[in-house]
């Protein structure tokens, strides 16, 4: 009897240390996941492309990038550890449009931008566009305002970019008006990118809200129509964003957000 309960005891306390050393193991395996994880979300590299556009057609006032449609993915990508550059046309100081950093505009990310000296003196410096290599970045995002309408749209180094981050099957991503600048861009084969793709983008009832229909030289929605494009929308002003494959469209600046975290579900 003496030996069955020695034996007993023996198998127990091996048990018990099996469980142990068994904890253990998952517990470091966990906590290799978390630090790999973390790891490759500080890896990220993100190209944001700015425009430098800051005329408003031929009505004297002035535009540019939207504050909000950059502050809200900047900062969803930027907490998740990525790395992001930003490249204009003409490098240097990207315009901001004026009716975007007003107060009826202002977010809790735009409110973050307006304290954020690093992000401003990275939106005063910004890179030229033509000197960026895709092969330097996991995913480029172009925010929009008007001003893209005007560079952007016909920017030959914008176009190859696209094709070449498209071509390598990356994450391209477009808000409110970026989705313009998809006007000239191609497939490998020669092909429209957007043709046969779902997308979004600024709608035909919000630039008549705005009153800008016959001062933009493109009209987005009715462009992606023609190319071919499955373009779709929401409500005016509602958040509203699609992806099809790498491309992740949004239709105006309450769906920044969506469009930045599809970006970042796209990368991990």
């Amino acid at each position: 009897m003496k030996t069955l309960q020695t034996l007993a005891l023996v198998c127990t306390l091996i048990t018990a240390s099996s469980c142990k050393e068994g904890t253990k193991e998952t517990a470091s395996e966990n906590a290799l996941e978390d630090k790999t994880t973390l790891k490759e979300q500080k890896d990220m590299k993100i190209l944001f492309v700015l425009t430098s556009h800051d005329k408003l057609g031929d009505t004297g006032k002035k535009t540019g990038f939207w504050v909000e449609e950059f502050a809200s993915p900047y900062y969803t990508l930027l907490d998740q550890g990525a790395k992001i550059t930003i490249a204009t046309p003409k490098g240097g100081a990207a315009p901001i449009d004026p009716s975007s950093d007003s107060p009826d505009a202002a977010t809790e990310e735009t409110e973050r931008y307006n304290n954020d000296a690093v992000a401003q003196e990275k939106i005063a410096n910004t890179k030229v566009l033509a000197d960026m290599n895709p092969d330097d970045f996991d995913a480029v995002f172009y925010p929009g305002g008007h001003g893209p309408l005007w560079d952007l749209v016909n920017d030959k180094n914008s176009i190859a970019l696209i094709e070449k981050f498209n071509n390598q099957k990356k994450p391209i991503a477009f808000v409110c008006h970026a989705p313009a600048v998809l006007q000239d861009v191609k497939n490998a084969d020669g092909s429209r990118l957007v043709k046969g793709k779902k997308v979004t983008g600024f709608s035909n009832a919000e630039e008549t809200a705005v009153g800008l229909t016959e001062v933009v030289p493109v009209l987005l929605e009715d462009m992606l129509i023609e190319h071919g494009a499955f373009y779709s929308n929401g409500d005016s002003w509602a958040p509203y964003a699609i992806q099809d494959g790498n491309l992740i469209t949004g239709q105006n600046p309450a769906s920044s957000k969506l469009v930045a975290d599809k970006l970042f579900e796209s990368l991990n």
